[in-house]
């Protein structure tokens, strides 16, 4: 039994190039510290700004990971249950710095890609950037409706 509630969204009802939501993130270098905590990724890059900078990185960037998370939350939050989300993929394809003090802010869109109404599925592509530039590629998640 799915826990889809009563205003999830329906396949018949959504057409290919339906915007879905948008939303922004905002990351600041306490989110970067507790998801460290949280994933046991502790790789100095997402915290420790002289040890990013001389890897060549433009300072202390995001967990991909993270970044990822934040932006299929969209999609669960759209679909009104994480689990209706069956498949999800990304390319990492520029970091997102996370100047101290401050944060960085992402800029979330999903929007319904291709439907498949037999199998009760739509693949909803996210498009995710930082300043303007994106930070995913290939950002699709494919949730099944009930």
């Amino acid at each position: 039994m799915s826990a889809l509630g009563a205003g999830a969204p329906v396949v018949s009802a959504l057409a290919v190039g339906d915007v879905v939501g948008t939303r922004t993130v905002a990351l600041d270098r306490r989110a970067l510290v507790r998801y460290a905590g949280a994933s046991g990724d502790l790789n100095p890059i997402h915290w420790n700004e002289r040890f990013a900078t001389e890897v060549g990185l433009p300072g202390v960037i995001a967990h991909g990971m993270l970044t990822m998370g934040a932006a299929v939350g969209l999609v669960a939050d759209w679909a009104g249950d994480p689990a209706a989300v069956v498949d999800y993929g990304v390319r990492f394809t520029r970091p997102v710095p996370v100047p101290d003090p401050g944060e960085a802010v992402l800029e979330v869109t999903g929007t319904i890609g291709a439907i498949d109404a037999d199998a009760g599925t739509v693949r909803v592509d996210l498009r995710v950037t930082f300043e303007g530039a994106a930070v995913l590629g290939k950002a699709q998640a494919v949730v099944r409706l009930g």
